[in-house]
């Protein structure tokens, strides 16, 4: 597997997170079946997608930069699609985080 592939599998594993976070937001405290079910799934799968990349890239880049994609965009998610509190200091610090995850993609390229 290529670098090059090793970070587009590693986007889409981060992507994921949000799927499967807003999936167990709709499963309601696993109450509903169906979107638990997908939320788990596709947790499982964001793992795996993790753990072929894990193959690649190094460790700590590629966990930080999966949480960091991962943390970043299900805080926007539920910015946008639940009506959670949106604030000026909430969305620098998730800046932050994004200058973090291009930080290290241009560190360990």
């Amino acid at each position: 597997m290529s670098t090059s592939l090793a970070w587009a599998l590693l986007l889409v594993a981060a992507l994921l997170e949000l799927v499967w976070a807003a999936a167990l937001k709709l499963g309601d405290g696993f109450s509903r079946l169906l979107p638990s079910a997908v939320g788990l799934l596709v947790a499982a799968s964001s793992l795996v997608l993790l753990a072929v990349v894990l193959r690649i890239l190094p460790m700590g880049t590629a966990y930080a930069v999966w949480v960091g994609i991962g943390a970043g965009g299900v805080a926007l998610t539920g910015m946008v699609w639940f009506g959670e509190a949106v604030s000026p200091a909430r969305l620098a610090f998730l800046g932050l985080i994004l200058t973090g995850v291009i930080g290290l993609k241009l560190v360990d390229g």
